[in-house]
């Protein structure tokens, strides 16, 4: 047996749809809001500021331990010239005065060229340590920027879930006034074809925009008017008032 229902109730439907638009039309927006674009943008870029922190922070641990294995050569070197030193000062063998006067020359060079090395390295651990502090200063820039937009996304979405709860509230009321085989049969059609119910506007259905043929009009004129019809092509629920063109 055909669904009727009356036309106050089908042009209630028209509410419904209207609803059901804005409400997906507010999902939408807040899983595309503008602010959430900047956030995601923001989070790739610290992202890969904070890879490139870690390799330089791994770089200045590098030098450091470079700087430290130096350091520790330069203390042998230096123990051993003092050591030399004190037995050049206690000896009274030419032989050994000109050995140990050799061995001093040698370790001398050695000290002059980790020395040399040493103020390399602590140069280099310097700009490392100068790049490091960069890029934590500019990760703690891009951290202010995301709590600024996440602040502003939370007032965004603020704004979307109240308007979202609104509509909500008034498509509860609405739908608690149809009967519920023609609720059913919108929700069904909304599932299957995204749309439950379009306007039927001087011969053209708002669903699917498209003026009806002639066949099709003849179709609608001679249903009641408490007959539920369905948009030959858009399949919603076709509704019927003084605009229609019948």
């Amino acid at each position: 047996m055909a669904l009727k229902a009356s036309p106050d109730d089908q042009e209630h439907l028209l509410e419904l749809q209207a609803i059901d638009t804005r409400l997906t039309q507010l999902d939408h927006r807040a899983k595309t809001s503008p602010e959430i674009a900047v956030l995601v943008g923001l989070a790739s870029e610290v992202g890969a500021l904070r890879v490139e922190q870690l390799a330089a922070m791994g770089a200045v641990e590098d030098a450091k331990l470079e700087l430290g294995r130096i350091e520790s050569d330069v203390a042998v070197v230096e123990a051993r010239i003092r050591r030399d030193t004190d037995r050049l000062q206690g000896s009274s063998s030419v032989k050994d005065v000109a050995g140990l006067e050799s061995e001093l020359a040698g370790l001398r060079k050695r000290q002059f060229d980790l020395e040399e090395i040493e103020l390399s390295v602590m140069e280099r651990l310097e700009g490392l340590e100068s790049n490091a502090g960069r890029l934590a200063a500019a990760i703690a820039g891009v951290e202010g920027k995301i709590a600024t937009s996440e602040s502003d996304r939370d007032a965004a979405l603020g704004v979307l879930t109240s308007e979202r709860t609104h509509a909500a509230a008034n498509r509860a009321t609405i739908a608690a006034k149809l009967p519920p085989d023609l609720l059913a049969l919108y929700e069904r059609q909304r599932d299957r074809y995204g749309l439950g119910a379009s306007l039927l506007r001087g011969g053209v259905s708002s669903a699917s925009g498209v003026r009806l043929n002639e066949n099709d009009m003849q179709v609608i004129r001679a249903a009641a008017a408490d007959d539920v019809l369905l948009c030959p092509d858009s399949s919603a629920i076709l509704v019927r008032t003084n605009e229609s063109g019948l």
